[in-house]
């Protein structure tokens, strides 16, 4: 799908995900989140406990689903919601994203995602995972289902540096990450790799190596997520005696465009800052106004009069 940046439309400086989705399906395309109750391997002890050290209860899954409602319940729960803020002429992307959502037996795995594919209006999936829970004989099965739908499994990476990744109780290494990555690209699938900025002890040379990596690798996608600091959360226990600081928005924003120049031009950019709980976040409390941040961004490329892959 051909694009040029800014883009002609919109004036966006970047290859934006929505814009890419209603290109591709002819209508606004969003995604609906759904919780399937999986749990994840650093919580029930197969690779630790606790999970990372900044996930919530929920298990990075605040905005999805009941799992105490069946799928079919949490769909048309979201589709309502979707309806009255964009209508009906909506096309949607069932969204498995609480914890991992590969780690279950195969057979449990393709009743789910069957059962989501199967909802009207939908025309793909995508799912969200850790790149040390996906099996041969998954990968083999989503390789066959990106064949029938438009398919984005999400894999959560953070950050290259596995001296951080330690810290925050990631419990994979990089070169896990790359193998599940590879797993997956081989098999025609596209990812979306998540990363975030602001992690315990990172330099802002650090984040722009873990970019400027990610960006080789050929990824469909890239998901720009900000710490946030959360209550009761282990990450909230070293924040508050002030063992490392929350970024401040300025700095976010520079950091940001920084990293977008460095990130080839065909990357979809589905997310550049993060929804932080509200009743329960502690810091960076600018990170609510999300319309702020990312007009932000926008005023940094123009004033910089750059574009994605300015750097590439």
């Amino acid at each position: 799908m051909k694009f040029t940046l800014p883009d002609p439309e919109t004036g966006k400086r970047y290859n934006q995900m929505g814009d890419y989705l209603k290109k591709r399906f002819g209508a606004k395309t969003v995604k609906i989140s759904l919780n399937g109750g999986f749990t994840c391997p650093n919580i029930d002890g197969t690779k630790g406990t606790g999970g990372c050290i900044y996930c919530s209860a929920s298990g990075s899954g605040d905005f999805a689903g009941s799992p105490l409602l069946s799928i079919p319940e949490q769909f048309s729960e979201g589709k309502k919601l979707l309806e009255a803020k964009w209508g009906k002429d909506v096309r949607y992307i069932p969204y498995f994203q609480a914890n991992t959502n590969t780690y279950a037996p195969l057979p449990r795995l393709k009743a789910l995602f069957e059962e989501a594919l199967s909802f009207e209006n939908v025309v793909g999936l995508a799912i969200s995972t850790r790149p040390d829970c996906i099996s041969p004989e998954t990968a083999d099965y989503l390789g066959e289902l990106s064949k029938r739908t438009y398919l984005s499994v999400e894999l959560g990476l953070q950050t290259v540096h596995d001296v951080t990744a330690e810290k925050i109780n990631r419990c994979h290494t990089y070169e896990d990450f790359l193998r599940g990555f590879h797993m997956l690209k081989d098999r025609g699938i596209n990812v979306c790799v998540h990363i975030i900025n602001g992690l315990p002890g990172e330099t802002r040379e650090m984040m722009l190596e873990t970019v400027r990596r990610v960006g080789e690798l050929g990824i469909h996608g890239i998901k720009i997520h900000l710490l946030h600091i959360i209550e009761g959360t282990p990450l909230a226990e070293q924040y508050q005696p002030g063992e490392f600081r929350a970024m401040e928005l300025e700095e976010y924003i520079e950091l940001v465009c920084d990293q977008l120049e460095l990130l080839p031009t065909d990357v979809l950019i589905e997310r550049l800052t993060g929804d932080g709980a509200w009743k329960s976040l502690i810091a960076p409390l600018w990170s609510r106004d999300k319309r702020a941040v990312l007009n932000g961004i926008d005023k940094e490329l123009r004033r910089r009069s750059t574009i994605q892959g300015q750097r590439a």
